[in-house]
């Protein structure tokens, strides 16, 4: 297995976004695994009743994405946060829909920590990964998008070396690196933003690092990017 590298620039920590990611490298994601789907059931009943009345808005966590959308110049009607977004979908249907066991786990630890995390195929992506403001020229072709479509500039983005937008802000992952029963090595995004400090980042990497080898098998390490 190549030895991948991730990076951030240096303008992107400093308009506010926080990062690290975490590798988990053969894994069986095939798995059903009922003990997991028992705690997952159990922990989504929980969230559910923790999370009725819940104002966004006054939550330092999931507010501190929309400040940071606009910082950056963001609107923030069309660009509901991954982990706000997550638990609306709880709230509105009681549930959290069920992808892979991958998957699973990651949308359940984003739900707890109310940070905005992501999965990747690393056998798809070209290169190393960077987190970056694009510039507009790099083709993105969103999850469940048959075509790619246009990039605006200035957006803070997950991209490779072949200049491919793999995840757009801390929203929308890409059909190019979306992670299926078959994949076997995967990279994990952990962002938060000004509110969230560096100790819950690392703790949530490594919970995620632990619950997939948990369940899905493999070895798994949590990595801070180079800054560029």
């Amino acid at each position: 297995m190549r030895q991948m590298e991730f990076f951030v620039q240096k303008e992107v920590l400093d308009a506010g976004v926080k990062i690290v990611f975490a590798v988990v490298e053969g894994v069986d994601n095939h798995k059903n695994d009922a003990q997991w789907q028992a705690y997952r059931n159990q922990r989504i009943a929980e969230l559910y009743e923790a999370y009725q009345g819940l104002n966004v808005h006054a939550d330092p966590i999931l507010e501190g994405y929309n400040l940071l959308h606009d910082k950056t110049g963001i609107k923030r009607r069309k660009n509901i946060p991954a982990s706000e977004n997550l638990i609306k979908l709880l709230l509105k249907h009681q549930g959290m829909f069920y992808i892979n066991q991958a998957v699973d786990i990651y949308n359940l630890i984003s739900l707890e920590s109310k940070l905005a995390l992501g999965a990747h195929n690393m056998d798809r992506v070209d290169g190393n990964v960077t987190l970056r403001f694009t510039d507009g020229t790099e083709r993105f072709q969103p999850i469940g998008q048959a075509e790619p479509i246009p990039v605006k500039p200035h957006e803070y983005s997950y991209c490779d070396d072949a200049n491919e937008v793999l995840c757009r802000l801390e929203i929308r992952q890409v059909e190019k690196t979306k992670v299926d029963e078959a994949a076997q090595n995967i990279f994990y995004i952990v962002q938060g933003n000004e509110a969230t400090d560096d100790a819950l980042l690392q703790e949530t990497a490594r919970q995620i690092v632990d619950t997939t080898i948990r369940y899905c098998g493999g070895t798994g390490r949590v990595i801070t990017p180079a800054v560029v």
